[in-house]
């Protein structure tokens, strides 16, 4: 099967939301250093390597608001799509205390194929998608482990991240905050957006409502967590979109 570096689903469908998912996937392609980056297997299916359980909360939130989706298919540790092409941190050689060899030797030549191959042409086809409606509004599920090494607990159920364009994240943040059972991070784990990231290309640049939602990947790491994230995630973003009028 060839290898493709993104998925697309529901691409038919017509609904005005794009729900994205930068970091789905742990995929090392084959023509990056046979496919490995000599790291063991345990440490591929950490949050290292990818969002856990982000995929399928990003499948299932799309179906539901009958839009599409777009997923990563390579794993952020070979390139990361959600920084810019200028970031220090696109390629990583460390990353919560674990060192990557596979990127120790990383060079320019290097970089520009791993551009060319995976991060540019899913960057585009987030575009196109994007593109299809003047109205879109993108949402981008990321998740986050409970806990980093030396690192305090983090206590969020989910957080929502935002900069400059608050429309949907504020309104969206007041609505999540009145569900008595979560624990709702503002800016959390992770503060706001960074210049250059996918949000900021797609959705800031072209002011398009979004907001990203970061997930504890530990209620979502089973295809009935991300089900219920998914299904209850749907008419909260719905309903905050239109009282909002975006």
């Amino acid at each position: 099967m060839m290898y493709h570096p993104y998925e697309i689903e529901g691409a038919a469908r017509p609904g005005r939301f794009l729900v994205t998912c930068d970091h789905a996937a742990n995929t090392v392609p084959s023509f990056v250093n046979g496919g490995t980056l000599g790291l063991a297997a345990r440490d591929m299916a950490r949050h290292i390597a990818y969002d856990v359980g982000a995929a399928g909360v990003a499948r299932a939130l799309a179906q539901a608001l009958n839009g599409p989706a777009i997923l990563t298919n390579f794993s952020r540790l070979v390139i990361d799509p959600n920084r810019g092409e200028d970031d220090p941190t696109l390629v990583m050689k460390l990353y919560d205390g674990t060192v990557i060899p596979g990127n120790r030797h990383v060079d320019t030549t290097e970089m520009e194929r791993r551009l060319n191959r995976l991060y540019r042409p899913y960057h585009t086809a987030l575009a196109e998608l994007a593109a299809r409606r003047d109205d879109t509004v993108i949402v981008s599920i990321h998740s986050f482990t409970k806990q980093l090494r030396g690192r305090a607990p983090r206590p969020w159920h989910i957080g929502l991240l935002y900069a400059a364009d608050t429309r949907l994240a504020l309104p969206l943040l007041a609505r999540l905050r009145d569900e008595p059972d979560l624990c709702v991070g503002e800016n959390q784990p992770y503060g706001g957006h960074l210049p250059g990231d996918a949000i900021a290309r797609h959705a800031i640049a072209y002011e398009r409502p979004n907001v990203l939602l970061e997930l504890r990947n530990d209620l979502i790491d089973a295809p009935a967590g991300q089900a219920a994230w998914a299904a209850r995630l749907a008419p909260i973003l719905q309903h905050v979109a239109g009282r909002a009028g975006v």
